[in-house]
């Protein structure tokens, strides 16, 4: 398998906010981006349409974390194959409820997590259509 078949066209950055809640709000509003607010943890601003989205997170990024998030298909054969390329993992594929995720290292120490696809597009069109429903409501009401 080539690492351009490996990792998807999906992307997801963190960005360390105070509130993540008005964040979303400011992205929604000043930029037109579709935002997701609905939990504490997994809240996301993207352009209409886009393979990447902001993870707007509450706190303070910790030291050599990115925040860079990449996706693919199978997780556990992409970190297998990866690690044939000599990358090293600092976490391996751990699964959850939400999807779960790996977290391999840069030559420079960086952190990169490496997470499903479908989960990722499950949240983001499920968090996304029911933002947008709180939104169409706001409008309504306002």
């Amino acid at each position: 398998m080539s690492t351009r078949d490996m990792i998807s066209k999906l992307l997801t950055v963190a960005v360390m906010v105070s509130d993540a809640k008005k964040s979303a709000k400011w992205y929604r509003e000043k930029l037109g981006f579709e935002t997701s607010n609905e939990d504490d943890h997994w809240v996301v601003a993207r352009p209409k349409g886009a393979d990447w989205m902001l993870h707007l997170c509450e706190g303070e990024l910790e030291p050599g974390n990115t925040g860079i998030g990449f996706y693919c298909d199978d997780v556990e054969r992409t970190v297998a194959d990866l690690k044939k390329k000599g990358v090293d993992f600092d976490q391996d594929y751990v699964r959850a409820d939400w999807g779960g995720n790996a977290s391999f290292k840069d030559p420079d120490g960086n952190i990169i997590w490496i997470g499903p696809e479908r989960t990722l597009m499950k949240i983001a069109e499920t968090r996304g259509e029911a933002a947008n429903r709180g939104n169409q409501t706001a409008s309504r009401v306002g």
